[in-house]
């Protein structure tokens, strides 16, 4: 291995262990989530990673057009799965700094849009 190459695995390895604080960064209490539980969402991991934006669109479509608001992939039901509580026992919204929802959008710098109409805490906090 030459210095330079040694040099840039040790900075990819700084970037990628600040990214991962930056993603971790927040007030929650670890753990502190529905969803810190399970061993997976409404499905498996990497699926949702990849295509949760789908599934909440699909999940729109039924609702806004079918009427049909009761289901598994509801906006509603990631925000109460995935919301933080606080050491005080407070949501925290998901769309806070660091928070579950913002952690990766900020990541990939996409914009959150959702959470101007739709609530960022789970209902009755």
């Amino acid at each position: 291995m030459t210095r330079n190459s040694g040099i840039l695995l040790l900075a990819t390895l700084l970037l990628g262990l600040i990214s991962l604080g930056v993603v971790q960064a927040g007030t929650a209490e670890k753990g502190s989530s529905k969803a810190d539980e399970l061993e997976q969402c409404v499905r498996p991991t990497d699926y949702m990673k990849r295509n949760h934006f789908e599934v909440i669109k699909h999940q729109r479509d039924m609702t806004v057009h079918e009427g049909i608001r009761a289901t598994k992939d509801s906006l509603a039901q990631c925000v109460d799965c995935h919301a933080n509580i606080d050491a005080a026992g407070k949501a925290i919204p998901v769309d806070a700094k660091g928070q579950f929802c913002a952690g990766c959008h900020d990541y990939v710098a996409v914009n959150i849009d959702c959470f101007s109409c739709h609530t960022n805490v789970p209902e009755g906090s």
